[in-house]
């Protein structure tokens, strides 16, 4: 009992729950915004490894981290643009496209790594995330505010989205194309500008999250390195309802599960390391299950939209 109250225990537990959870706020959000605009984007898992590694090229050729953040948010939202034109404009399946996003992004990455890198490829320096001051706090030190910077970021764009969409007419004009597209467009707004905008801000946010696993969290690339994390992110976004506070709710307490079981294998304790890598998945499962009910789903969720129709 005595190796939980080490700093050696909290430092990994807190900087593990922050790891965990802020890629998935970043991922969730942008979904949120995507869903309540009437788009289902099934492709955040090949969005999120399109940041990942673009994130981690452009951070290894700059030097910087925070350019490497940019292009994984640019690498993100390039993917968006395939879903907004095929689906939005087009009115193609927006399931089908989801999932074609996602195959692309995982096999684009996979090759360009092994072409690109092979075995050999090297590690971000993390040193450029520690901000000065926070980094001399007692117990935590860098471990933890080596993130800071993106940490706080990523707590102010939630921050400003929840805003922008409840204070503002953007956020009814998402709302209104997502619940009653064919009311936006009488009240003169535009469905298809709305959800197109929308579903770019849900390529940045998913790429965002990705380039945070490969230069924060594991300061390097690796295929299939999301493992399921925005599908994860659209579980959160249903459960959460369109509620941006419970996005953040509820992804923190995925990265509390991860801090679990990251700080567990700084224990004595024999527990098998596939229990410990199941364990953020068996709670997510759980939750689901309890509160499936509660899912809520916009109206015109998935469906095209074309003016005049009835």
């Amino acid at each position: 009992m005595s190796d939980l109250l080490t700093p050696v225990f909290i430092a990994a537990f807190i900087g593990a729950c922050i790891a965990g959870a802020i890629p998935l706020m970043l991922a969730a959000i942008g979904e949120t915004v995507g869903e309540q605009s009437g788009v289902l984007n099934l492709g955040i898992e090949g969005m999120m490894l399109m940041g990942a590694y673009f994130g981690y090229v452009v951070a290894l050729d700059t030097g910087s981290l925070w350019w490497g953040m940019l292009g994984g948010a640019v690498a993100g939202a390039g993917m968006s643009l395939v879903l907004m034109i095929l689906s939005v404009w087009l009115g193609l399946n927006q399931i089908v496209l989801g999932i074609a996003i996602t195959l692309a992004g995982v096999g684009t990455t996979t090759v360009l790594y092994n072409q690109t890198y092979s075995q050999t490829a090297p590690r971000v320096d993390p040193s450029p995330w520690v901000i000065p001051g926070l980094s001399k706090i007692p117990v935590i030190g860098q471990s933890v505010f080596s993130q800071s910077g993106i940490f706080w970021g990523a707590i102010i764009l939630a921050v400003a989205v929840s805003w922008l969409l409840s204070r503002t007419n953007w956020g009814l004009c998402i709302k209104a194309a997502g619940q009653k597209p064919s009311s936006l467009d009488a009240a003169g707004g535009s469905v298809m500008k709305t959800r197109s905008q929308a579903v770019l801000v849900g390529g940045v946010f998913a790429g965002l999250g990705g380039a945070y696993l490969s230069l924060v969290e594991t300061s390097a690339f690796t295929p299939h390195m999301t493992n399921g994390l925005g599908y994860i992110a659209i579980i959160v976004t249903m459960l959460s309802r369109g509620r941006i506070l419970w996005v953040a709710v509820v992804s923190f307490a995925y990265g509390l599960t991860v801090a679990v079981g990251t700080a567990l294998q700084l224990t004595s304790l024999d527990i098998p390391t596939d229990v410990i890598t199941m364990l953020p998945y068996i709670v997510v499962m759980l939750v689901l299950l309890i509160f499936a009910r509660n899912v809520y789903i916009s109206p015109a969720l998935g469906a095209p939209y074309t003016r005049g129709a009835r």
